[in-house]
């Protein structure tokens, strides 16, 4: 009897000593926390969406006290983004390192203009969304999406066009106005900057006719009589300060194009550093701050956990490249 008792018990023992072994691998996974400084790199200048995103989310970080460490937003600005992306690259599993993302990450690699996808870092959350208008100057004589269309249609090199990068969501609704038009997208003059603030200077200044970007870029210039959005890719009218403003579609375009933002980290984290962004990231969304900010500039909010995130980027790639394939700007 008291063999069995023992064995009993020493049955209990071991299986408890099993079970503590398998659980404190991920007890101390778990425990993962940051140790030093919170990087948010930002590949665009001051004054685009994705700085306005980037400082937000280290705003919101540091005021509810989500890290346990410090935080900085860093802008590693040039090419579109690449530049910030090679900077992460290099970061290969240091989970302190953030980026904030936007289309570009795939549509540049879509485009061959760089080496970098989705695939080469870890989808952390995707946060909101965003959709995208033309604008022109007060002053220019283009009035309206038809006007740019004619315009285009009469003589396609009488139109500059500026945005943040080649073949990206901003990119792709310039050629979607102009396959509309009956033009060849390949042939439109098409300037390059580095961010919202630049495209909104060149636009106020006279050195390009119409830039393509984010409506928080421009609402400010737009409700100082500065600037008029001639189309929003938009499903249907939006609200506030844009609610006399058409959309592509009510024009005879048929063009939709958001323009999200979400963050990255490194490749090679762990699930346990997974876990613990997917619930801080969880945190700021619900935070007052952050939603009144997305209301503030018409964004919707459109957040997904890591996994989630990953999947979102592996249908957006296939269908980026299809649009990118029709408009012949897929390498």
């Amino acid at each position: 009897m008291r063999n069995t008792e023992t064995m009993r018990c020493l049955t209990l023992a071991a299986t408890l000593a099993a079970a503590l072994l398998v659980a404190t691998p991920g007890a101390a996974q778990a425990q993962w926390k940051p140790e030093k400084n919170v990087e948010v790199v930002v590949g665009l200048a001051a004054g685009s969406f994705q700085d306005h995103t980037g400082r937000m989310i280290q705003k919101v970080l540091q005021e509810q006290r989500l890290l346990g460490v410090t935080s900085s937003v860093v802008n590693r600005v040039g090419a579109g983004g690449v530049v910030a992306w090679a900077y992460l690259a290099q970061h290969a599993g240091d989970p302190q390192y953030l980026l904030v993302t936007s289309p570009s990450i795939l549509t540049a690699h879509i485009t061959g203009a760089s080496q970098y996808s989705y695939t080469d870092f870890t989808p952390l959350a995707m946060l909101s969304s965003q959709y995208i208008a033309l604008a022109v100057n007060a002053s220019s004589p283009i009035k309206s999406g038809r006007d740019l269309m004619e315009r285009l249609k009469k003589d396609i090199t009488s139109v500059t066009f500026a945005n943040n990068g080649l073949g990206n969501n901003l990119h792709i609704l310039i050629a979607l106005v102009a396959k509309s038009a009956g033009v060849d997208a390949k042939k439109l003059k098409v300037a390059i900057f580095q961010g919202g603030g630049e495209l909104t200077t060149a636009v106020l200044g006279g050195h390009v006719d119409v830039i393509s970007t984010a409506t928080s870029n421009i609402l400010p210039h737009l409700q100082a009589g500065k600037l008029r959005i001639i189309g929003i890719a938009s499903t249907r009218r939006l609200g506030g300060a844009l609610a006399t403003v058409p959309t592509w579609k009510e024009q005879g375009v048929d063009a939709v194009v958001p323009n999200w933002s979400g963050v990255m980290a490194p490749k090679g984290l762990t699930p346990a550093q997974l876990a613990w962004w997917d619930d801080v990231f969880a945190k700021v969304v619900k935070s007052e701050d952050w939603k009144t900010d997305l209301e503030r500039n018409f964004q919707e909010p459109e957040y997904l956990a890591s996994a989630d995130a990953a999947a979102y980027l592996r249908t957006q790639y296939a269908q980026l490249k299809a649009a990118l394939s029709d408009l012949g700007l897929a390498k």
